[in-house]
This record gives C-alpha cells, sequence and structure tokens, in this order.
C-alpha cells in the first residue's frame, strides 16, 4: 500500500511539475525526410504572401514569428519574455495582430482571464508594435481593416481603431441565461450579422449567435469555429477522426445559409462530405485551422504527442482544398511549440527607406539628359520622386541652421 501511495505522489508531483514550468520547450531543428524535402521544393515560390504563427523555437514564452507563404524565410516578427500568441493578418497585409501577456509566462488554458493579457498590433516588417486593447484576448480584423473583434472573458466587443470607441455585442451569461458562460475566439460573419463562438466555463460546444435574433444555433463538440472568406462556410476542430498517437481530431467545415449551419452531425459517424482535413499517419491531432483570404488553402498545426496547445510539438501543415490529403505539405521542422497560424496573400506592403539627399541630387543630376532622350513614364516618376526627395532634405537642412544659435562675436 505505501508503494502504491508513494508512486501516486510521485505522479501527480510531476503533473504538478508540467503545468507549473514557466515556459514552453524551445526544442530543436530537425530534417524533413526525402519525400518532405520534395514536397517543399515543389511548393517553393508557388504562393504569394506571408504566413504567420506563435513558437517558441526561439523563446520559451513564445514569439509571432513569419514566413512566405510557401514556407520559406521563417523569421521572428516579436521578441520578448512576454508570450505572444494567436496572431492575425490584417486584409491589407500590413498590420499583425496579436495576444500579448502583461507579464512573463502565461499558459493559453489563462485566456480566459482577460486581466493577464492585452491585444497587441505590430507592422508586418516588425516595427512599430503598440498595444491597441487593454485587457483583452482573441482579437480578430473586420474586412474593412477599420474595427476589431475581441473577448473579455464572457463578452464580446468591437472596437473601431481611429475612434478607440467599443461596444459590447455579446453577453455570454446574459445571453445564455446561464453564470460562468466563456466566450472563445468569436469571429464575426463577413456581413456582421452573425458571431461564430466556441463556449467554455459553464457550457462546452461550439455554434453560431444571431446578433439581431438574439439566438443560438449549435454546430457540434470541438472548438476553434471560423468563418470562410464569404460567410458560406463554417468550419472547426471535431473531437474525432485517426488521432494518430494523440487523441482523436479532425477539421470538419459546413455550408451555412443566414449564419446557420445546414449539415448536422453527432459525435460518430461523420459524413465524408464535412470532412475537410484529417491527416493519416501518427501525427494527425489536428488545430489551429486558417482558411486563406481566398477559401483555396488551408492551414493548421498537428501533433502526435497530446492536447496541450502551448507545450506540445505542433508542426504546421499547408494544403490546398480539394486535393488528396496526402499532398498536404508540412512547413515547420523544430520539436519546440508551433501554434495558431494564420495566412494572407498578396504583395507585402514594404515600406520604402528615404534615399540620403547626396544620392537623391546624383539622381536629380540625371533629369535634363533624361528628358532629352526621352524616358518612361515610369523612370521620370522615379526622377519626381527623386527631386521631392530632394527638396525636402533641403528643407531639413535649412531648418537645421536656422535653429542653430548665432555664434557670438569675441
Amino acid at each position: 500500500m505505501n508503494k502504491i501511495v508513494k508512486i501516486c505522489a510521485c505522479a501527480a508531483f510531476a503533473a504538478t511539475s508540467v503545468f507549473a514550468q514557466q515556459g514552453a520547450p524551445t526544442g530543436a531543428a530537425v530534417d524533413p525526410t526525402a519525400d518532405e524535402q520534395k514536397a517543399l521544393n515543389a511548393l517553393k515560390g508557388k504562393l504569394e504572401g506571408a504566413i504567420v504563427w506563435a513558437t517558441s523555437r526561439a523563446n520559451s514564452h513564445h514569439d509571432i514569428w513569419i514566413m512566405n507563404a510557401d514556407g520559406t524565410n521563417p523569421r521572428a516578427l516579436t521578441q520578448g519574455d512576454n508570450v505572444d500568441w494567436f496572431p492575425r493578418i490584417s486584409p491589407d497585409g500590413a498590420t499583425v495582430m496579436f495576444n500579448r501577456s502583461k507579464g512573463g509566462w502565461v499558459p493559453e488554458n489563462d485566456a480566459n482571464y482577460p486581466e493577464k493579457w492585452d491585444l497587441w498590433m505590430v507592422d508586418i516588417s516588425g516595427e512599430n508594435a503598440r498595444k491597441v486593447v487593454d485587457n483583452a484576448t482573441w482579437g480578430t480584423w473586420r474586412p474593412d481593416g477599420k474595427s476589431i473583434v475581441f473577448s473579455r472573458a464572457g463578452k464580446v466587443f468591437t472596437m473601431d481603431l481611429a475612434s478607440k470607441a467599443e461596444k459590447m455585442i455579446l453577453d455570454g451569461e446574459a445571453a445564455f441565461k446561464k453564470s460562468g458562460v466563456i466566450l472563445q475566439e468569436p469571429n464575426m460573419s463577413p456581413d456582421g450579422k452573425h458571431l461564430a463562438i466556441t463556449l467554455r466555463g459553464s457550457m462546452r460546444e461550439t455554434g453560431v449567435w444571431d446578433l439581431e435574433k438574439a439566438q443560438w444555433t449549435k454546430s457540434g463538440d470541438g472548438c476553434q469555429i471560423d468563418w470562410n472568406f464569404d460567410g458560406s462556410k463554417i468550419y472547426r476542430v471535431n473531437p474525432t477522426g485517426n488521432g494518430g498517437t494523440a487523441a482523436p481530431s479532425e477539421i470538419l467545415w459546413f455550408s451555412a445559409k443566414d449564419g446557420k449551419q445546414i449539415e448536422k452531425v453527432g459525435f460518430f459517424g461523420i459524413p465524408k462530405n464535412v470532412k475537410l482535413m484529417d491527416l493519416p499517419g501518427r501525427r494527425s491531432h489536428e488545430y489551429f485551422p486558417r482558411l486563406s483570404p481566398d477559401g483555396k488553402w488551408l492551414v493548421w498545426g498537428a501533433t502526435d504527442k497530446g492536447h496541450d496547445h502551448d507545450m506540445f510539438d505542433y508542426e504546421l501543415y499547408i494544403w490546398k482544398i480539394g486535393e488528396p490529403v496526402e499532398t498536404a505539405t508540412r512547413i515547420t521542422y523544430h520539436t519546440g511549440n508551433d501554434r495558431w497560424p494564420d495566412i494572407w496573400f498578396g504583395k507585402l506592403p514594404v515600406k520604402e527607406t528615404p534615399k540620403p539627399a547626396a544620392e537623391a541630387a546624383a539622381t536629380v543630376a540625371n533629369v535634363p539628359a533624361a528628358v532629352a532622350g526621352g524616358v518612361s513614364e515610369a523612370k521620370m516618376d522615379e526622377l519626381i520622386q527623386a527631386i521631392d526627395r530632394l527638396t525636402e532634405a533641403v528643407k531639413a537642412l535649412n531648418n537645421e541652421k536656422s535653429s542653430a544659435p548665432a555664434a557670438t562675436a569675441p
């Protein structure tokens, strides 16, 4: 009996130690197999845009990283002692919004405590990090990029970014007439009439809230429910499927009309037509699904280790919808934690670096010859911009001279 007690005590201590640790494993890089490298090579250069995600590979507290949409050139977007996660790219591709802990290590399980988090933004270049909302999580963009939606535990708000005016649009406890309701990852439909929500706390299900009719339509179990680009589909994680060597999990999607899910499913017997992604093999615990803006590609994370979102070795995948699931391409190769990807297509906005006055002057010096010889419209635009830069440089120099103290005669 004493041995049993000691074993139980050791097990309890080990479990407590895991959850008490102050950070996620940083892990190490691993090499793709020959087949995986072949798939990466085939994807290279095929997609233009960016994928952002949260990772512990360089910082056990998680930073936001960015890579090209084809999986190349991964690099850090944020760095620091705080926990950064749930990145979402703005509709124009210029800005990334994300959750940031107020200080040090805070696990994702504490997302239900808004006093531990703020919403931040950073330029896609990694510059100009700034806090935008206090005491909030799960920030997402509206299609026009001028307002956002976010959660504070059991309440959902919108905020106009220009005026900073907040508006509560859903109180979970009042809506469901039940205390302790937590509203996670609220995603507003493109037309602004519905909220896809994961319920936690005293309720555990996913569904859609009709903002006009104040009516709830249950989707099912699982989590991380969201819309496609035009609101004709909703998709989410479901606790069924292969699961590999971890717990069962797969990604489902459903047709939607007027915000309501058309196909109905139970816990077992999932129809084939609503199965979006369930990887074969060992690494098949799928989470963090995100559709591309055009609805043609899916990015997500999958692990073969366990469920804990911010601890286990999730790897990121990308897949063109409609192709065989075996064609999904793994795009991260690191034993740290990689989670919550987002994808954006298009040419990334690049902030032009001002040219020095001397360089601008040299360009302007070529104007007479260029005009005499005939230049293209694009070249002429470049020359005009150079003149503007030179003018600004001269103004700045004159301002410096005028503001300098006058010399005193001996």
